[in-house]
């Protein structure tokens, strides 16, 4: 069985060091992020809501890229959100900005009260495509 693999974006932010966790883990044909945040590269939120969610798929994104994955390869999404009632309409605008077209992962949205400074968190799993970098 092959170790599990820590990895990271191009332009790792801050966060990953502060609190010593990886941006992804490869194993095998599967890559599990942690939850993705609006962050800025000093690692401090950004402050408007609808950017902090643009820019939290952006760094999805990014550690996706990481080992040649893409949006299309996503298996699971999970989101967080610290106030969904009054956040859905913009998290889904821009959703539909990052899925375009079928067929869409499957999506479960949870509600919490604390994303240490932040309002809004996705995590994903996703299958590596074959050939895909290591």
């Amino acid at each position: 069985m092959t170790k599990p693999q820590a990895v990271f974006p191009e332009n790792r932010h801050s966060l990953y060091d502060v609190h010593r966790y990886s941006a992804a883990i490869r194993s095998g044909d599967l890559l599990f992020v942690s939850g993705q945040v609006g962050s800025r590269d000093d690692g401090s939120p950004e402050p408007d809501f609808e950017k902090q969610v643009r820019l939290a798929f952006r760094n999805l994104e990014a550690t996706l890229s990481a080992s040649g994955c893409t949006l299309d390869d996503l298996i699971d999404v999970t989101t967080f959100h610290t106030d969904p009632e009054n956040q859905f309409e913009a998290v889904m605008a821009v959703r539909q900005e990052f899925f375009t077209s079928s067929p869409y992962p499957n999506w479960t949205a949870v509600g919490v009260n604390w994303l240490a400074g932040f309002s809004f968190e996705i995590k994903v799993v996703a299958r590596i495509p074959t050939g895909a970098s290591s």
